[in-house]
Parts: structure tokens; C-alpha cells; sequence
């Protein structure tokens, strides 16, 4: 019963995939609103075991905002998105023949790692930055955005997990993060982090390359406490499927010569860690 029920709620979430597929249009107390495409999927030839996502993929702002109220300088810092981290995930994907879901709008409009009753699915503040687009908004321009944003996101993604979850085994959820935070320098170079599920990121850390080119901590420079694993924790964690997120910092993968020699390092890593897995029975 449990299953019929499920796909009862895929269905209704593909219902808005289906409206808007490219496009989403929403109508609000100003007129329609045009999100543009906001959520890309990048398919594999099946069968696949491993699903990547990059929810913080695009910068790009609807065009009925604007500027946001922000400088061009700020739209293309981290506040908008995870610079480089849509180049590393295409790399590995394309290596581990999976397919990829990335977000297609700005996490300043609608952050797709943060559920609707998040602060921080709309942020009105974002590390230094106020977001004037985002003080005072009305109750219909948030619903909009969450009807028009979210829920396509996570429909396409809940769907390719339905379609294939007989054949995949885990979810990988690609970021980037600045190297420096309200003025102090971050160590870290590549954090591998968990939510509730914690197998897959206690696994790699255990066995992590000899030597790594990288410094590698667990869950740095954030945690689930920081509210970053919805994603794991809402779309891989009921269908029991072992996932992961990958923190990079992002002046390690400014050039395309950064971005392959880090996909060279996650790639072999991640796949040995989920073999290893298997063979203990944990897959």
C-alpha cells in the first residue's frame, strides 16, 4: 500500500514538470510569473547505480527580478550559487555513466537543498548580502516560488529515483563553497558530508587515498546542523539508497584543468567506497 501511495505523490509532483517543462509560469497577485527552465536532468544509459545532484548548479535570476536589488558582482559570488560545482559534477557524471539533476535558477531565488519552511529557502540575508527581492515578501510570491521552482525540482528528481531505484544504490550531491567566510580563511579543501545516513561518508573517509592531494575533513565546512541535507535526507534516505554530499572549495576548481584533476580524485574514490560497500553488504 505504502508503494501505491507513493507513486500517487510522484505523479502529483510530475504534474508540475508536466505544466511547465520548460518554462514554469506561475500567476500571482502582479500577473505571470516566468522562472524559466528550472531543473535540468542529464541522462545515462541504464541501468545505473549512482544518481548525481547538483542543486546549486545556475546563478541565473527570472527576469521579472531583476538585479535582485544586488550588485553583478554579488550575482556571480557564492551567495548565488556553487561556482564550479556544475563542471565537476557533469565530469563525474559523465565517468560514472549516471545521470545528473541540476538546479536551472539562482538558489537566491529558491534554494532547492532547503525545504519551503526553511529561512533559508528564500534568504533575506545571505552571508554579508541583504536580498531586497526576498524582505517582505507576500504570501502568493512565496507560494509561486515554491510551486514554481521546488517542486518541479524535486519531482524530476523523485521521479528518475522511482523510474530506476532497482538499480540505484546511491545518491551524490555535488557543492562548492568560498574560501574564505565573514573574513576567516577555511582550511578545508574537500568536505564529505552526511545526514541522517552517515554510512557512505563514514565509509570514504575510511578509506580515502593514501597521500590525498587535498585536505579532507568530515562534515566541514558545514553539517546537517546547518540545515544542508535535505536533499540526502528528504529524496535518498526513504527509498534507503546511500548518499553523500561532496563540499569543494571553489578556488580549487576555477579552470578546466582544476575541475578534471578533482574529478580524478572523487571519482575513483567514490566508486571504490560504494564496491567496498558491497562486498560488506551495506548496498
Amino acid at each position: 500500500m505504502w508503494w501505491i501511495l507513493y507513486r500517487k505523490i510522484i505523479d502529483r509532483l510530475r504534474s508540475y514538470v508536466e505544466i511547465f517543462p520548460h518554462a514554469s509560469l506561475m500567476e500571482s497577485q502582479g500577473g505571470i510569473l516566468d522562472f524559466g527552465t528550472v531543473v535540468h536532468t542529464d541522462m545515462a544509459d541504464g541501468p545505473f547505480s549512482v544518481v548525481l545532484v547538483c542543486e546549486h548548479a545556475s546563478n541565473r535570476i527570472p527576469e521579472y527580478l531583476g538585479d535582485m536589488g544586488l550588485s553583478a558582482d554579488a550575482l556571480q559570488s557564492h551567495i548565488a550559487w556553487d561556482p564550479g560545482a556544475l563542471a565537476i559534477a557533469k565530469l563525474m557524471a559523465e565517468r560514472m555513466q549516471a545521470p545528473l539533476v541540476h538546479g536551472g535558477v539562482s538558489r537566491l531565488v529558491y534554494d532547492c537543498n532547503r525545504p519551503p519552511e526553511a529561512a533559508g529557502a528564500m534568504p533575506v540575508r545571505s552571508e554579508d548580502y541583504q536580498i531586497p527581492a526576498n524582505a517582505d515578501m507576500s504570501d502568493q510570491e512565496r507560494k509561486s516560488r515554491i510551486e514554481g521552482i521546488y517542486k518541479p525540482f524535486i519531482a524530476a528528481l523523485a521521479g528518475l529515483i522511482a523510474d530506476n531505484r532497482t538499480a540505484l544504490e546511491l545518491m551524490v550531491t555535488i557543492h562548492s563553497f568560498t574560501p574564505v567566510y565573514h573574513g576567516q580563511r577555511r582550511e578545508v579543501e574537500l568536505g564529505v558530508l552526511h545526514g541522517v545516513d552517515d554510512r557512505f561518508a563514514q565509509a570514504m573517509m575510511v578509506s580515502t587515498p593514501d597521500d590525498p592531494p587535498f585536505v579532507i575533513r568530515l562534515n566541514e565546512p558545514y553539517s546537517a546542523a546547518d540545515g544542508v541535507a535535505h536533499t540526502l535526507d528528504a529524496q535518498a534516505l526513504p527509498h534507503g539508497l546511500l548518499n553523500v554530499m561532496i563540499e569543494i572549495r571553489n578556488d580549487l576548481i576555477q579552470t578546466p584543468e582544476q575541475q578534471e584533476a578533482m574529478a580524478d580524485c572523487l571519482v575513483p574514490w567514490i566508486v571504490q567506497t560504494l564496491a567496498e560497500l558491497k562486498k560488506g553488504g551495506a548496498a
